[in-house]
């Protein structure tokens, strides 16, 4: 039988969750009958996402956070004592533009690591950490990218976060199975966001998406699916798991 509440019993924390994937991976989880916490630094957006889930009959709230300072994560989880989430979704991210790795700044390549991939290893952490204190397993869905597997040219220390990252969930899944805890990556393709839609709105695009076996980059509800899984109980013997979404981008020759 489909469960129409796949998520139901969930309380789930979302970081980046002030606009994008992170915002539509919020309003799924509470469509799909999970609570939500929604964390990030624009405080002001996340506010407004509450009212709109919980105008929608949702349970959620909002905390401010920096993933890649330690103290404001450590804040989160002092917040959420006795109530924490039961899933860490690791969605905050960032990329610098595109610089070829000659032209990329210090401080360009420190912020993209220290978010992408320092942020998600302290928020990771920081949950183990208070789900073995509470005597709790959990569950921790990682957001990956298909650059972690292939190249492309200008996108230096965003490919090289994201490769960390599906080794960072395979690592946090053979440590973390011991106490309950599993660990798995959503992996997605080029989709339409504020930053790759410059590409896709540019003369380029047709070229970009050629080598696409569907011919199309993926809208937000293409990911549905697979959050759904491994956010909830369907996935509960996966663990140190890559999936990816991306119309096929990974398989073509072109």
């Amino acid at each position: 039988m489909i469960d129409a509440k796949p998520l139901a019993g969930e309380r789930i924390l979302i970081t980046g969750a002030s606009s994008g994937l992170g915002a539509h991976f919020a309003r799924l989880a509470v469509d799909a009958g999970a609570e939500v916490v929604v964390a990030a630094r624009r405080v002001e957006a996340l506010e407004a996402l509450v009212a709109e889930l919980r105008d929608a009959g949702g349970t959620a709230e909002a905390l401010a956070l920096d993933v890649t300072d330690s103290a404001s994560v450590e804040q989160v989880f002092a917040a959420l004592a006795g109530r924490l989430p039961t899933v860490l979704v690791n969605n905050a991210g960032m990329e610098p533009g595109v610089f070829s790795f000659l032209d990329l700044d210090e401080a360009g390549w420190d912020a993209t690591i220290n978010t992408n991939l320092k942020g998600t290893w302290l928020m990771a952490r920081a949950a183990a950490r208070a789900w073995r204190e509470a005597g709790q397993g959990g569950n921790i869905v990682n957001i990956a990218s298909i650059l972690a597997f292939r190249q492309q040219k200008g996108v230096t220390p965003y490919a090289v976060s994201k490769a960390g990252v599906v080794q960072l969930t395979k690592q946090i899944a053979l440590e973390g199975a011991r106490f309950s805890l599993r660990c798995n990556a959503l992996a997605p393709g080029y989709f339409r966001s504020a930053v790759s839609a410059r590409l896709l709105d540019s003369p380029e695009a047709e070229a970009f998406l050629r080598p696409i076996p569907q011919r199309r980059a993926g809208v937000l509800e293409d990911y549905d699916g697979a959050f759904l899984l491994l956010a909830g109980h369907a996935s509960a013997h996966m663990t140190g798991q890559v999936i990816t979404v991306d119309g096929g981008h990974l398989v073509s020759s072109l």
